[in-house]
This record gives structure tokens, C-alpha cells and sequence, in this order.
């Protein structure tokens, strides 16, 4: 994969345009959520939208591993999750939800963020994007869909405190030694990325996509994952031939899977996904 693989629509840097999906791609996207049309953007609206969105459509790396194409424009992010039933990791999930919210009347802005490694260290520039929401009722929040093992409710975006939600009990708090009003979002007590305010616009994250599919030192060029929320709180992953289900309360069973049928039929009737042929790790080309 390539550079030129990794196309991006022109966005306006501020807020994303609605007009990119029509009635019946917004509609096929609720249908896949299991959820209607909401009557107005509201923040209880915004929640119910994010939790069934976790609920239904899995962070996966696939498509790297399966040498497809990533293409970053919104049509195209929304249709990869409608018609072919997939996934993806952040910018392809928080693009395609970020356009569903729009099309719905959300005010949603594209953020960058680099996540935590080792302490103190920060990944590359654009390694993770975010979404901020305005809602109808006055409330703005922190969105996010695509970073795997997170909240699983937006968070109050003005909030300081500690945010209690079942994925963890987070806070968004003022980062240090930065001038640009850089914010940390905190999961029980580890910092997880490093959120910039400045908006961007999603041709912003070509590099970090290609980066993310191609480098060696990418995590996700390296290893497999297809991970969701489950009905009762707890997760469910497969990492390769590694099935793991955690419960809500952090209890985890795991086991491996044996046959390619197996391995298939997992994809198929726990994640919704239909392949031809067991995912494997590929060498990174960068």
C-alpha cells in the first residue's frame, strides 16, 4: 500500500459538510446501528448513537493485513461500513461516524490527537483522530468511536472532573508544557492521547493512515485485532487465532482457535464480517 491509496475528499476545516451522504446511505448506516433517525440532535440522541455504534461495528485492522485500500473520503468511509459490513481503526471509523452525525444536523469537528506509549512519549503527528460534537441542546462533547478500549459515552467536553462511564472512569485535563490549549484525556488514571483543539480537516490524516499501514513500528502492521463492545458492558476480541471475551467487571476468558473455519465463522456470527480468507499479519513495506 501505498501513498496514493490513501486518498482524501476536500473537507471544510472547520465543521463537517453534511452534504457528502444521502438519505438512503444515512439510513442503511441506523439500520446498521440498530437505531432511528433521531428527531434533533440532541446530546441523549448523541449517546445513544455512540454506544450502538461500539456496539455494532468493530475496531479492526483488516484492511492492512488484507492489503485493501484505505481510502479517506467520507462517502467512501460510510460505505465500507454499510454495504461491506466492515470496520476499521480511527480515522476510518470517527470519519464515517463523524459524517452520520452531520448528515443528522450534529455540529462535528475533526480533531487530531497522538496517543501514549511509554511514559511521557507521544506518537507521530496525526496519530489518532477525535471528534468534537455540538448538540442542539447546547452541549458540546468528546466523540470517539475508533480508539478500541475507551469510553463508551461522549464525554463533556468542558468537564475537568472525572467522568465515570462504563468503559472506565475518565478526565479530560489541561495539557502541560504546551501554549496551544492542548487537552490529555485520562483512563483510569493512564493517559491515553494528547488532544489538539486547532480543527482539521480529514485529507489532514493521510500521512497518519499510511504511516498506520505501512511502518514497521506501526502496532497495527504487526498484529491483527478485531474488537467490539458487547450487549452486557464487557468486550469481545480476536487478536489473530486469540478469541477474548471480557466481562464488564474486567473477568476475561480466552482460547484459540484452531481451524481457518473456526476463525471465519467467528468474524462472521460475532462481529458481522464475511470473508473469503483468515486474515494474516503481512510484512510491513516501509
Amino acid at each position: 500500500m501505498d501513498a496514493a491509496h490513501l486518498d482524501a475528499a476536500h473537507v471544510d476545516a472547520a465543521h463537517v459538510d453534511p452534504a457528502h451522504l444521502d438519505a438512503r446511505l444515512v439510513d442503511a448506516y441506523l439500520r446498521r446501528l440498530g437505531t432511528g433517525r433521531p428527531p434533533r440532535p440532541t446530546a441523549d440522541a448523541l449517546a445513544e448513537l455512540h454506544l450502538n455504534h461500539l456496539l455494532a461495528v468493530p475496531f479492526e485492522n483488516l484492511s492492512v493485513q488484507l492489503g485493501e485500500r484505505i481510502v479517506l473520503e467520507e462517502r467512501r468511509l460510510v460505505e465500507k461500513v454499510v454495504e461491506e459490513g466492515r470496520g476499521g481503526f480511527c480515522y476510518e471509523l470517527n470519519g464515517a461516524f463523524g459524517s452520520l452525525l452531520a448528515a443528522l444536523g450534529f455540529e462535528v469537528t475533526f480533531l487530531a490527537a497522538r496517543v501514549f506509549g511509554a511514559p511521557g512519549r507521544l506518537g507521530i503527528p496525526y496519530d489518532h483522530m477525535a471528534l468534537r460534537v455540538g448538540t442542539a441542546d447546547g452541549g458540546t462533547w468528546l466523540a470517539d468511536v475508533g480508539f478500541g478500549a475507551h469510553s463508551h459515552l461522549p464525554l463533556r467536553w468542558a468537564d475537568r472532573g472525572e467522568q465515570r462511564d462504563p468503559g472506565g472512569v475518565f478526565r479530560i485535563d489541561e495539557a502541560e508544557g504546551t501554549d496551544a490549549g492542548d487537552l490529555d484525556v485520562v483512563r483510569n488514571g493512564s493517559p491515553q492521547y494528547r488532544l489538539e483543539v486547532r480543527p482539521r480537516a480529514l485529507g489532514d490524516f493521510v500521512a497518519g493512515a499510511w504511516w498506520h499501514s505501512t511502518s514497521p513500528e506501526s502496532h497495527f502492521t504487526r498484529s491483527l485485532v478485531c474488537s467490539r463492545v458487547t450487549g452486557d458492558g464487557g468486550r469481545i476480541t480476536l487478536s489473530g487465532r486469540r478469541l477474548k471475551v471480557t466481562a464488564p467487571e474486567g473477568d476475561s476468558v480466552e482460547r484459540e482457535l484452531v481451524t481457518d473455519e473456526e476463525v471465519l465463522g467467528v468474524y462472521r456470527e460475532r462481529f458481522g464480517i464475511v470473508l473469503d480468507q483468515v486474515p494474516e499479519v503481512r510484512a510491513a513495506t516501509a
